[in-house]
């Protein structure tokens, strides 16, 4: 008998997962649920397999009805729903897919995270299913090529993974996913692992510089919130081949637009006084930014208008030693851009990307390849399961290239954490309680 799966989210994401799910031989039925009803129906109407239907994932009660049955449940919503979505999927005993790491099971995220990792490992290994998160493009395909990318180094010290978002429209469109997690993102603090520990930087903090040769242009790279230092750190002597210090940085039209308005101090979630009325800034920010493309009428929309710029880079750096020598080992990933993505497959590039990265990990799902249980980080699959997720990848061209460097002196100058002018209050690292 064939699958059943609920996707839940009709954004970005869980379009993309949705439509491809509709191509697969082991996939019976495909439910898509999102608060948005009509976007789920209209999403469900293009899709043989498919029935979309309304949710509301405030409460887990109404999710649980939804899941049962199902043997996969993919969380695409924000990462306020995150908690009643996995406490549903363990009270239905189904296995979960999480495109992001859910928030509401402690004060900090990464007391979330190690929650999940440790005490929520045992409830799923008790139902005997498999929970895992992170399971995007960032985070997701990047700690897929992370892994990917030890094979090729005896030792490694330090881990950069560089991601640069070069599609810029004519329009303002400054993020091609959900605005409120992009907007999040560029004021939480970031997580990096330095020197043995897991901590926290500063937004916009420890900038690099690349120039790789398909961009053609210098990048600046500067310290983002995402999720993969924590991930990889907590991992680092067992899959990272002890790895002491992992950065992840991002550049782009993203980056260039929000760093004023942090410099500004408007991303601040903090109402403050305007003439004597109490304001926030960063919702007035998020209310002005539109949202983005998911339908074949929008993305052609925006492209019909123009692009002023349609490319980027996805990249993992590691330096260590391969043979006795020093080396930098890069991988960098190509997949198509968003004209390209359009024209073959009628999404977006970040729907592409993005979707088709969390998609890989549904696949794996649906397949019977995910062989684990219990509840891991996408940088946590068996080296079969890697390698088999790459294997289909390039089937969506989706493809690796790996570069060596010998006795770079760049690198060997560089400090990964040389501070600059800090233009924020306090230290730029603290260290992260668990």
């Amino acid at each position: 008998m064939g699958k059943k799966v609920l996707v839940l989210g009709t954004g970005a994401q869980g379009t993309t997962v949705v439509k491809r799910l509709d191509r697969e031989p082991n996939v019976d039925k495909v439910i898509c649920a999102d608060y948005d009803e009509a976007a789920a129906k209209e999403l469900a109407a293009a899709i043989t397999k498919a029935e979309g239907c309304f949710v509301d994932a405030g409460k887990k009660e109404n999710i649980i009805p939804l899941i049962e049955g199902c043997d996969l449940v993919v969380n695409a919503l924000p990462l306020e729903f995150g908690i009643n979505v996995i406490e549903a999927a363990l009270e239905a005993k189904c296995n979960y897919q999480d495109f992001a790491a859910p928030e509401g099971f402690a004060e900090t995220w990464e007391k979330c995270m190690d929650i999940l990792l440790t005490e929520y490992d045992k409830k799923f290994k008790e139902i005997d299913k498999l929970a895992i998160m992170g399971t995007g493009s960032a985070p997701g395909t990047m700690c897929v090529l992370a892994r990917d990318t030890m094979k090729d180094i005896d030792e490694c010290d330090t881990i950069y993974m560089n991601v640069y978002e070069g599609v810029e429209a004519k329009r303002f469109q400054p993020y091609w996913w959900s605005p409120q997690v992009a907007l999040n993102d560029m004021d939480d603090l970031p997580v990096a692992y330095i020197n043995d520990e897991i901590v926290n930087t500063k937004p916009f903090a420890f900038p690099i510089v690349r120039n790789y040769d398909y961009v053609g242009y210098p990048v600046r790279f500067v310290e983002h919130a995402h999720d993969e230092p924590f991930y990889m750190g907590r991992n680092s002597k067992t899959l990272f081949k002890g790895a002491h210090n992992i950065f992840f940085k991002y550049g782009g039209v993203g980056v260039e637009f929000a760093e004023p308005l942090a410099r500004a101090g408007l991303l601040k979630r903090t109402p403050v006084e305007i003439d004597g009325q109490m304001v926030n800034t960063h919702n007035v920010i998020l209310n002005a930014l539109p949202k983005p493309p998911r339908f074949d009428h929008e993305i052609k929309e925006i492209l019909d208008e123009g692009l002023v710029t349609d490319n980027g880079a996805f990249v993992v750096e590691a330096i260590g030693k391969k043979d006795g020598k020093d080396v930098r080992v890069e991988s960098h990933l190509f997949a198509p851009g968003f004209a390209e993505s359009y024209e073959k497959f009628g999404v977006s590039g970040e729907q592409y990307l993005t979707g088709q990265g969390g998609f890989l990990f549904t696949k794996l799902f649906v397949n019977d390849k995910m062989s684990q249980t219990g509840f891991i980080s996408s940088d946590m699959l068996t080296e079969e399961e890697n390698d088999q997720y790459l294997e289909w990848a390039k089937e969506l061209e989706i493809t690796v290239e790996r570069r060596f460097v010998y006795d770079d002196p760049y690198f060997k100058e560089q400090d990964p954490v040389k501070e600059f002018k800090p233009w924020w209050d306090g230290p730029t690292v603290t260290k992260v309680e668990l």
